[in-house]
């Protein structure tokens, strides 16, 4: 037997209802806030992500599903959704149109990475995008939709983060300062921020091992290397929030695990585990390709959210069911039957019938199992004197009603 691919899974029956349920609200919400939806491929040219994640971050070095095709070019599958909406953003002309453009995605993503609960190595990101705006307000904006979602989602003790990485050159300065404090640390930490200190310092801070912890607990703060306009634009950015009523902590060891990021970077953490983060990424655009464009976004793991919304809250959904099960005896009964429930089905009723030719027995067995509110029979005598017995599943009360009127009865029961 052929089985799942490791980090890979099936999502069926009452779990993709979960699903969604989820995706649904998702599209609400960015309706609401003017979001358009953006499709792009699920791979891309790998120099894509190499320029757009950045070569220093682990996606590149580590986690990236990288092949060659027949005509011998390098192709990526999807590591995660900013890079492809900036690619389409700059191909399409979308700064042609009313700024800022705004995007959301909901999309299967691919990272070769340790599996664990909440990550897989194919699993599915929602992700906003809002590009054509340096403003702190667009930062706010976005910060405000994800607050929005987690809220409408009902996932709680949810704590904001925030910190600002200044602009490049308030970057330079604090990785200067930073190489210097680590460096003196650095028998101290694992092998892995040994290497990340010699390509990109920042990377260190984001490490989890409680000897790197234990290291940068005393680490000189980003925000003392923020320039006079690089401050502004970040307490503004509070500013705002205080005014919409979103609370936040101001957290200087949070930097994002991509180089793409610049000034406002944020988390949303629950139960100890990030649920959404993001930032904004002034330089993107233009190291795709294009013009200079202020942007900012966030991510979201579709998997961990439900992990910790089943976590906190139980079962994201009851198990499906359905109206009315018409069962039959006879081929008159079957023909009937079949005819009847489409008819339901087409007035919105959500009707199911026998296409097995079971007993009746096992018809009304089957009826249970799919969770009918209401069953019904339907044989030669049915047929003949017009009349059937409608059995509520849930009590075993039975009535006697035309057969005429079982769709205008059924309708009145199922909105009482």
């Amino acid at each position: 037997m052929i089985q799942l691919v490791k980090g890979t899974k099936d999502i069926y029956g009452v779990e993709v209802k979960a699903w969604q349920k989820i995706e649904e609200k998702m599209r609400r919400i960015c309706e609401t806030f003017g979001i358009g939806e953006i499709r792009t491929p699920a791979f891309e040219f790998t120099e894509l992500f190499v320029r757009g994640v950045g070569e220093t971050t682990d996606i590149v070095q580590k986690e990236m599903y990288t092949f060659t095709d027949d005509g011998d070019r390098s192709l990526t599958l999807r590591p995660e959704g900013t890079a492809g909406a900036v690619r389409a953003y700059i191909e399409h002309g979308m700064h042609n149109q009313a700024q800022p453009t705004k995007l959301y995605y909901i999309s299967p993503t691919f990272r070769c990475e340790n599996t664990q609960a909440g990550r897989q190595r194919q699993f599915h990101q929602f992700g906003v995008e809002m590009l054509g705006s340096y403003s702190a307000a667009q930062d706010a904006e976005a910060i405000s939709v994800a607050a929005t979602l987690l809220k409408e989602m009902g996932v709680h003790g949810v704590e904001l983060r925030m910190n600002s990485l200044g602009c490049p050159e308030c970057r330079s300065r604090y990785n200067k300062e930073l190489r210097h404090f680590i460096g003196a640390n650095l028998d101290k930490l694992c092998p892995t921020c040994k290497e990340r200190f010699e390509k990109n310092p920042l990377r260190v801070l984001d490490c989890k091992e409680e000897s790197c912890q234990a290291v940068i607990a005393d680490a000189p703060s980003v925000l003392d290397c923020l320039d006079e306009e690089c401050t502004a634009h970040f307490q503004k950015v509070q500013d705002i929030l205080t005014e919409m009523g979103i609370p936040f902590t101001i957290d200087p060891k949070i930097v994002r695990g991509l180089d793409y990021y610049t000034r406002t970077v944020f988390e949303f953490v629950s139960d100890g585990l990030t649920v959404c983060g993001g930032g904004r990424y002034d330089m993107l655009v233009e190291e795709c390709g294009g013009k200079p464009t202020g942007a900012v976004g966030f991510g979201l793991g579709i998997e961990r959210l439900m992990m910790i919304l089943e976590k906190q809250n139980g079962a994201l959904v009851d198990n499906p069911q359905r109206d009315v099960y018409i069962g039959s005896m006879g081929e008159t009964g079957l023909l009937k039957a079949q005819g009847l429930t489409l008819a339901l089905r087409k007035d919105g009723i959500r009707a199911d019938c026998d296409t097995v030719e079971r007993s009746v027995k096992a018809q009304m067995k089957y009826a249970n199992k799919i969770g009918a509110k209401y069953a019904v029979i339907l044989g030669e005598s049915e047929l003949e004197s017009g009349q059937v017995e409608l059995k509520e599943m849930e009590t075993g009360e039975k009535e006697q009603i035309a057969l005429q009127d079982l769709q205008t009865i059924l309708e009145s029961k199922l909105k009482a």
